[in-house]
């Protein structure tokens, strides 16, 4: 992977498919990386067979980026300032954005602070919790930093143990991201984004909320149901790329 600088914090990205066709900027969720996110489930391959120029980030304390343990350095609007400082880095003036979970809060706030930037957006893996709150922070914090798996409490800390453990996730800097990253966003301020926004969210989904609520709450945003796929399973749905492909084709 390539790096650049972000104010001092190193951030690794890939930059892939047709470099003069339309750029998209992928964000990935939370104990995850551009690999496991995108290029595994078929993402970036096929994003980049639609003639489209394919930007995926490692967010800061993930992948191969820079690995930080203070909670204050992991909030939602200064991960929206790594990606808008990849696009500059990039020369890119305007991009289509999707981030799943994590990653779709990343990119609204990258929306709402920096809307010139952005043509379209797609929230996925969170639905109606980007303004009501996901909740259970430092119990998945707490799941981490334990000295071993035996110790975690709760099916649903165990569950992201899990995974932050198969993507081979530094855990200390995963728990301090967890303690400051769930930044809740008013439904005021998504009701001034002008852009087409889609969200796709899992029928099955227990973390995300339903994703018709959120996208009502937008001019222009579109809700996408996933049907039988649960928080885990969404990414790689054969719908959700169709979904994304027709929305973008569609998109002024």
């Amino acid at each position: 992977m390539e790096t650049f600088q972000s104010d001092g914090v190193k951030i690794a990205f890939t930059d892939t498919g047709e470099l003069d066709g339309d750029p998209i900027l992928l964000i990935h969720g939370f104990a995850s990386n551009s690999q496991v996110n995108w290029v595994e489930p078929g993402w970036v391959e096929f994003l980049g067979h639609t003639g489209r120029r394919v930007v995926a980030i490692d967010n800061r304390g993930h992948g191969a980026s820079a690995k930080l343990y203070r909670p204050q350095d992991y909030s939602s609007p200064i991960m929206a300032e790594d990606a808008r400082r990849l696009l500059d880095h990039l020369d890119i003036e305007t991009a289509d954005i999707m981030g799943y979970s994590m990653g779709a809060r990343i990119c609204a706030f990258v929306a709402l602070t920096h809307g010139d930037r952005v043509r379209s957006a797609v929230f996925a893996g969170l639905g109606e919790r980007m303004v009501t709150g996901v909740g259970g922070a430092e119990e998945i914090a707490e799941a981490l930093e334990a000295p071993s798996m035996a110790e975690v409490k709760g099916e649903g800390a165990k569950l992201f143990r899990k995974f932050a453990e198969r993507t081979g996730g530094d855990l200390a800097a995963l728990a301090a991201c967890i303690r400051s990253s769930r930044v809740k966003i008013s439904a005021q301020a998504l009701g001034g984004l002008s852009q087409p926004v889609l969200v796709a969210v899992g029928d099955r989904d227990t973390v995300a909320g339903p994703p018709g609520p959120l996208a009502a709450l937008m001019p222009k945003g579109q809700a996408l149901v996933l049907k039988g796929r649960d928080h885990m399973t969404s990414v790689g749905a054969r719908q959700f790329k169709d979904g994304v492909a027709e929305f973008l084709n569609t998109r002024p």
